[in-house]
């Protein structure tokens, strides 16, 4: 299946090259991160198929949405999927590592949003770009930090999901950058399921958080209403 484009609503996603699949976390974040503050320029970190950033010019007005991508295949592929879609115009890829395009490019982003590489456990697998995909040592925490922090306009959002077990430590390391969290959102796949996701909303300026959670199935394939609104726009049987 995996080797078929992944259709939504109003674009598709050929995920062939890319060592990362379509998956929940990218989906939801692509859902829940807020536009309300109308951005005029997005960026994308570690954009894999381009999935987020399609489904931010979807959602959104913004006239320019970058993304960055390292992985030469995953690279080609969101090119390609940014191309054939509805946005080509607003939408576009560069080849290059975070710490690359944070060094070069001057430019301010009033929203930054991150599926991160988080799998810092001790296993790997035996298939290179997956890894590279999947694992925190391609991209540590406090690099993404520091990054996204020289990047973000002075009123911009930054917007990741990261494992709810390094939700502590992330917002520690955020405070060391004045980002401060505004919105968390903690997702769990069942109502008896501990909870596995932390999305976070940062600022640089200081506000009372938002906290609220998500069930996203009560049983299987039984979606909860509130996992529908959030995905609705996107999936096509939603």
């Amino acid at each position: 299946m995996s080797n078929n484009p992944f259709q939504f609503k109003q674009f598709s996603i050929k995920q062939d090259k890319c060592a990362m699949k379509i998956g929940t976390d990218g989906v939801l974040l692509g859902a829940w991160a807020s536009l309300d503050k109308n951005p005029f320029s997005v960026l994308d970190i570690g954009a894999g198929t381009g999935v987020i950033a399609l489904m931010l010019a979807q959602r959104s007005s913004a006239e320019i949405i970058d993304a960055i991508e390292i992985d030469d295949k995953a690279y080609e592929q969101c090119v390609d999927n940014f191309e054939q879609s509805n946005w080509g115009d607003r939408l576009f890829c560069y080849h290059a590592s975070l710490e690359e395009f944070a060094d070069e490019i001057d430019d301010k982003y009033d929203l930054i949003i991150s599926n991160p590489p988080f799998y810092s456990e001790d296993y790997k697998s035996e298939n290179n770009s997956r890894d590279l995909a999947r694992f925190q040592d391609a991209m540590p925490f406090d690099h993404l930090i520091e990054s996204g922090a020289k990047l973000l306009s002075k009123e911009g959002s930054f917007c990741v999901v990261i494992p709810f077990k390094e939700e502590e430590g992330f917002i520690q390391l955020a405070l060391e950058y004045n980002f401060f969290p505004i919105k968390i959102l903690h997702v769990k796949g069942n109502p008896s399921s501990e909870i596995k996701r932390s999305f976070m909303e940062f600022s640089f300026h200081k506000s009372e958080i938002k906290k609220e959670a998500l069930i996203i199935e009560t049983g299987r394939h039984k979606y909860t209403q509130n996992y529908i609104n959030l995905t609705k726009d996107f999936y096509l049987k939603m």
